[in-house]
């Protein structure tokens, strides 16, 4: 019988793969924590400075504190601000029962705080997934390019401006989406198509639109599957495509409503008509004038370009952009400037996607050309990335002065300390998640809520008020009508209300009749 001879190199190589994973496994922990870190510093330095608002870190707090009690997610400050009737459910704002997973966190510290380190570790949970999306695509390259692949896409991801820009606003469902997304694409990549379909349902229950998501996958499978004549890929692909729209519909149509929620509440669309089915008929007879809606405002087309171009455009090589066509289409045809800003949360949504798109590109570009072009120009998308993410949040860790309050922010945490433990009171919007554990808080707004204590600045204008003189005049009005100054100091100033027979003229506490209102848009 012949003897199997092993050669001394491929003994070499065997013996060096067990010390390869655990390298691996040391990086793929070092970015892990590197992420975490910087996430999770540029939110709690947003609120060591007294920046993060109510909206939205104190309605998430109060609907996950509502969770963690056995209730349904109940926030105060979005009741009252948008004029809900009470008890209402955040749950009939957007379909995100995936948040109720964050309740035994409340049983062990009960702070909006926490909301802040789980977003965090969610986003770095994302770490090692990505690594293993760079394996699947870098399969056929030489073990050292699968390992600078796998670690400059986790580093790029782990300190993308757009988990940095969302942490810097607070929390938002987007914690669960970019994971999930990301896990997704992964089990797509590595053929586990049960795994894919469990991540869609879970993307559905994060936030209503992700359905539309998971829909646009399902078409990259169902082309990929033709492609490869991989069928179920192709089963999966046509399963996401029918049954995603039909998840999005149904939380729309009728889950939120039944949760309380009001049809159309939602719809930023004007422009192309009062309801979805006019917006679709539009299409049908007026595509041009349609689509001159994307570009109606300057702010549309430079989003485009804030998304792809400091990837160097890379992420326009893959079909898996496809999934970010619906969400990006949700922003660009939308009339809530809001939706077009590059300052909130929401280009986090489609980061997972960017960054899987821009790895599989670089993966087809290096299995075609491996000249000094292709590698420059993926690692020029390296360092436009980091660069624009120094310059959205990572630079300003290091700067002391970056961490200290400015002098009207230290008092309107001063003054939060000196509100009674128990008392409604209405806040500052900054100020108001700080009391939420403690006090039943809604927003100062454009209505006296006849609270019994209100927390409020008068030389720098804050959320919702359009100008300082609003809230000046809001503080003399208070005070003609059964309000007395306790506190004031740095342009802050904490009122009680110590005559509760004299009426404030224009107060309303939402009732059993009342009808939700939508915040006023206000374009640039």
């Amino acid at each position: 019988m012949a003897q199997l001879v092993v050669s001394p190199s491929a003994r070499e190589s065997a013996a060096a793969a067990p010390a390869a994973r655990q390298q691996d496994r040391i990086r793929t922990v070092a970015l892990t924590v590197l992420c975490f870190t910087a996430v999770l510093a540029v939110g709690l330095q947003q609120w060591a400075t007294v920046r993060i608002g109510g909206f939205d870190l104190g309605i998430f707090d109060q609907a996950v504190r509502g969770y963690a009690h056995f209730q349904l997610p109940r926030s105060p400050i979005k009741n009252y601000h948008h004029e809900f009737p009470p008890g209402f459910s955040l749950l009939g704002d957007h379909f995100s029962p995936v948040l109720a997973l964050l309740a035994p966190l409340y049983w062990v510290w009960d702070d909006p705080r926490m909301l802040i380190g789980a977003q965090a570790a969610l986003f770095a949970a994302g770490v090692p997934i990505v690594r293993r999306i760079a394996g699947h695509c870098f399969a056929q390259a030489p073990p050292a390019t699968v390992r600078r692949a796998a670690d400059l896409s986790c580093l790029v991801y782990g300190l993308g401006w757009p988990l940095l820009r969302a942490s810097g606003v607070g929390f938002h469902e987007v914690a669960f989406a970019v994971p999930l997304t990301l896990l997704m694409l992964e089990r797509g990549l590595a053929r586990r198509y049960g795994a894919v379909l469990v991540c869609a349902v879970l993307l559905c229950c994060t936030k209503e639109d992700l359905g539309l998501l998971a829909a646009a996958y399902g078409a990259v499978l169902i082309g990929r599957g033709r492609r490869d004549g991989d069928r179920p890929a192709v089963r999966t692909g046509l399963t996401l495509f029918v049954l995603g729209p039909v998840a999005a519909l149904l939380a729309i149509r009728v889950l939120i409503p039944a949760m309380g929620g009001v049809p159309g509440y939602y719809w930023n669309y004007s422009a192309l008509g009062p309801d979805m089915g006019t917006a679709a008929m539009r299409f049908l007879t007026d595509p041009i004038a349609a689509f001159a809606v994307t570009v109606d405002h300057p702010e549309k087309p430079v989003l485009l370009l804030w998304l792809l171009g400091p990837l160097l455009l890379l992420p326009l090589g893959s079909a898996t952009l496809w999934c970010a066509v619906p969400l990006l289409a949700e922003r660009v045809f939308s009339d809530n400037p809001s939706h077009w800003a590059t300052s909130h949360h929401y280009d986090a949504f489609l980061w997972p996607v960017l960054l899987v798109a821009v790895v599989e590109t670089a993966a087809r570009l290096h299995s075609r050309h491996t000249g000094r072009p292709v590698r420059r120009w993926t690692l020029g998308a390296v360092a436009c990335s980091l660069l624009i993410s120094v310059v959205c949040g990572l630079g300003s860790l290091l700067l002391p002065a970056a961490w200290t309050p400015s002098p009207s922010e230290r008092a309107l945490a001063e003054g939060v300390r000196l509100v009674p433990t128990g008392a409604t009171v209405e806040a500052d919007n900054n100020a108001a998640p700080r009391l939420t554990r403690r006090t039943r808080v809604v927003i100062a707004d454009a209505t006296p809520r006849d609270a019994e204590y209100v927390l409020i600045q008068t030389v720098r204008k804050m959320f919702p008020f359009t100008t300082v003189d609003d809230q000046r005049d809001r503080v003399l009005l208070l005070l003609d009508n059964g309000y007395t100054l306790l506190w004031a100091k740095d342009g802050v100033v904490l009122l009680h209300r110590t005559d509760t027979g004299r009426p404030v003229p224009g107060a309303h506490v939402p009732g059993d009749d009342s009808v939700p209102v939508k915040e006023p848009e206000v374009r640039s």
